[in-house]
């Protein structure tokens, strides 16, 4: 008997979650195909450093993050677009970045053109504002990470100054206090003056990090967050 009520709890429980997992939608399928193409970079790399020094190499931080974006997204379209090809956006130049430094934020390309992502938060350094006051407003923006989001920034940190792009690969975790990563060429060394990068994935990170990262004088950070009205083409 008890074994009967034990497979009987099992099969409901089978029977309850087969609804969410009916109800991926086309956004979600293309956030699955961007980090599947992701860990597949990842996987190829197999641990070892890749060339990311000329603009065609894929493992260069913004290439890297475009390059499994595109792997896929012709499939896809929005919904109140849908003859338009989805593109991502390249970064803002650097002279309309002033007077802010290059790399917080994207080219402001219009949903009509193709940009499936909009500017769902941002950190720019405030002037007017107190360093702690600042700092939250960095560790508020960098709780809003959802899993898919593309994160640019301008930093100064551990790892080098200038520009990064990433993607996270899962929701901010209150319980850790972190986020969840994957990019490439964060990490890296130049051997014979040629830039090689680490790719990335599930790389963690308390939020404070990233906030020691970019909340400084005229840097920041933006969280780019696909539309919901993604469809398949």
């Amino acid at each position: 008997m008890k074994r009967f009520i034990l497979l009987l709890l099992c099969a409901l429980v089978a029977l309850s979650i087969l609804p969410a997992m009916a109800e991926a939608t086309p956004r979600d399928e293309l956030i699955d195909s961007i980090l599947a193409e992701a860990k597949k970079l990842y996987d190829d790399a197999n641990g070892r450093l890749q060339k990311a020094h000329y603009a065609g190499d894929v493992y260069l931080c913004k290439n890297f993050t475009v390059a499994v974006f595109k792997a896929d997204s012709d499939d896809f379209r929005m919904a109140e677009f849908p003859e338009v090809k989805l593109v991502i956006p390249d970064n803002l130049p650097r002279e309309e970045s002033k007077p802010y430094q290059y790399g917080i934020e994207w080219l402001d390309i219009k949903p009509e053109e193709g940009n499936p992502f909009y500017a769902a938060h941002q950190f720019k350094y405030d002037k007017e504002l107190s360093k702690k006051e600042n700092v939250e407003k960095a560790m508020a923006f960098m709780r809003e990470v959802k899993r898919g989001d593309f994160f640019q920034m301008s930093a100064k940190y551990y790892y080098g100054v200038g520009a990064h792009s990433l993607i996270f690969t899962a929701d901010y975790n209150p319980e850790t206090d972190s986020v969840l990563w994957t990019d490439s060429n964060m990490k890296g060394e130049k051997r014979g003056g040629i830039r090689y990068g680490l790719p990335q994935y599930d790389a963690q990170k308390k939020i404070e990090w990233f906030v020691d990262a970019f909340c400084q004088p005229g840097r920041g950070a933006t969280l780019y967050r696909l539309r919901d009205d993604i469809i398949r083409k």
